[in-house]
């Protein structure tokens, strides 16, 4: 009796036997019995909109039946990556950044990469805050829509880009609009419209593009033969409200001006909020302009002249970019200078007499 108990025993598994592990399956026999290269299931996991659906399909049905899962920390261990990347925006309310961020995350999410939006209020410690991520390799790098680029203790070149913004450092590579051409088309503009007491409403001076926003301004005068006047310029932080504290500094002052140009959108809208609550028509008795052609613009009435921003293209490069030093940190910084346009719409008309 003991003895067939034996034999049952060997035949059997015993009670306190320990488990047996699990097999773990692996890429290269995926591919083995889907009958498709390592890297074609790579890209069916990491990038299915590549693949045709058929091959997707059978790759899948692999993956499925042998209970696939695929290591993602050990993936990063191999490639030394994280596939994140930190948006550091100045101020996440103004509409002109989404458009941009838009543009980020389209190639992120083509190339594999994930993106944290990081709003600094243009502060440096909070700046600096996401920069130590990168150093301490919880992010691969940094796409940053401001003038100042925050310091990283990292060994070799900083896995920077700049977007919007530009700094005169020849390391880091940025993608903009030429302002200063920009801004002198805007006045140009306005002047063959007959304007010759043009307002303006300039950006933060700290920012290089608001300081060539403003050059843009006093060329357009210039070659014009106008005379700056000091009493028609002022200094927002490109706000609705700022336009209009512009608009009732302007007024207060009793100098006559037909037109404003101002440095953003935002400013321009709160120009003409507060002008039509003087009792002023725009176009009529003062045209306005803006710059960056934020979605609103189209909307205001009268819709917003203004100078059109490739928003989604800056984005999209300054993606691009980062991309490109990341996979070669050898490659040359550059300095990408994308076009923009004046989009007219109602805000803008010809210089009338107002005792008409």
């Amino acid at each position: 009796m003991s003895s067939e108990g034996g034999k049952r025993k060997k035949k059997g598994v015993p009670a306190n036997a320990a488990p047996q592990p699990v097999r773990v399956r692996t890429v290269k026999e995926i591919a083995a019995i889907a009958n498709v290269s390592v890297a074609t299931v790579s890209r069916a996991l990491q990038r299915p909109e590549i693949v045709s659906e058929e091959t997707r399909l059978r790759i899948h049905e692999v993956v499925k039946r042998l209970g696939y899962t695929p290591n993602a920390l050990a993936r990063n261990l191999r490639t030394a990556r994280t596939r994140l990347i930190v948006a550091l925006v100045p101020d996440i309310s103004n509409p002109f950044f989404s458009e941009v961020i838009r543009g980020i995350e389209q190639v992120a999410y083509e190339t594999g990469y994930s993106v944290l939006l990081g709003e600094t209020q243009s502060n440096l410690v909070r700046e600096q805050a996401y920069a130590v991520m990168v150093a301490a390799r919880q992010a691969d790098g940094i796409v940053t829509m401001f003038h100042r680029i925050p310091s990283i203790p990292f060994e070799g070149r900083l896995p920077v880009v700049n977007a919007c913004e530009y700094v005169k450092d020849s390391a880091i590579s940025s993608v903009y609009i030429d302002n200063v051409a920009a801004a002198t088309n805007a006045v140009d503009y306005l002047v063959t419209l007959g304007h010759r007491d043009i307002a303006f409403i300039a950006g933060p001076a700290s920012s290089p593009i608001c300081v060539d926003r403003e050059q843009g301004y006093h060329l357009a005068l210039e070659r014009a033969g106008l005379i700056f006047n000091p009493a028609l310029s002022a200094v927002g932080d490109f706000s609705i409200e700022a336009g209009e504290r512009a608009i009732e500094l302007f007024l207060s002052q009793g100098h006559p001006f037909s037109a404003v140009f101002c440095s953003n959108d935002e400013m321009a809208i709160g120009a003409m909020r507060a002008l039509i609550s003087r009792g002023l028509r725009v176009p009529e008795d003062v045209s306005v302009v803006g710059f960056d052609d934020i979605r609103f613009s189209r909307y205001t009435s009268p819709s917003l002249t203004t100078v059109a921003q490739p928003k989604n293209a800056l984005g999209r490069e300054a993606m691009t970019m980062l991309i490109e030093l990341l996979n070669d940190p050898e490659v040359p910084p550059r300095k990408r200078v994308l076009s923009a346009e004046l989009v007219v719409r109602g805000s803008t008309g010809p210089r009338r007499d107002r005792a008409a």
